[in-house]
């Protein structure tokens, strides 16, 4: 999703708690993976695999200049033959630890197996950040959890859209007087989708 697209989603949510939440959530993910130079595994349940934020947030590594957005995509099945981008399975959430950060995106209750695997992530000192439908087991694993339930205004898909695009637009602070196209770009969709200025 384009940085016009965002602007444009942020501005229909404007008024929710959605927009703030997701930098939030950003915010804290990127404070997870910068300073220890990446280690950010990504994982889905068996039927969920979270490819379409795993790509938007190698996008967003790119655009912003912070390599250590780009996750490792952690699969259920993998098969040989797969390319190496996608051959990485649960045996890597086994060996997570200290100075990694595992986000584990769940619509629907994950099974036992998973749930296993990230609790001993965690015990061996990953950390933990989830996207979730509100599964009280898997908040509980999470150091960091954003919950979307059956009746909020958004669905899992568009808060990972948000999600990543806030990731790397929060980065450090560009030097004075030079601003990158894409926070150009972005300032440009806001101006365009800002309402009109009152006369009175």
């Amino acid at each position: 999703m384009d940085a016009v697209r965002v602007a444009l989603l942020r501005e229909v949510l404007a008024g929710t708690q959605w927009p703030a939440a997701t930098r939030r959530f950003a915010g804290t993910l990127r404070s997870c993976v910068v300073p220890h130079g990446g280690g950010l595994l990504l994982v889905g349940t068996e039927e969920y695999e979270p490819w379409h934020l795993a790509a938007h947030l190698v996008d967003e590594s790119t655009w912003s200049g912070l390599p250590e957005l780009a996750p490792t995509l952690v699969r259920h099945r993998v098969r040989a033959g797969d390319p190496a981008h996608l051959a990485v399975g649960l045996g890597r959430i086994e060996a997570a630890g200290r100075g990694e950060t595992l986000l584990v995106v769940v619509p629907e209750r994950p099974d036992e197996g998973l749930l296993e695997r990230v609790h001993d992530a965690r015990r061996a000192g990953a950390t933990v950040l989830s996207l979730d439908n509100g599964d009280p087991e898997v908040r509980g694993l999470a150091h960091e959890a954003l919950s979307v339930a059956a009746g909020d205004d958004v669905d899992l898909d568009t808060v990972q859209h948000l999600v990543s695009a806030a990731a790397g637009e929060n980065s450090a602070p560009v030097p004075r007087g030079r601003r990158s196209f894409r926070d150009r770009l972005s300032r440009l969709a806001d101006q365009l989708t800002a309402p009109p200025p009152s006369r009175w």
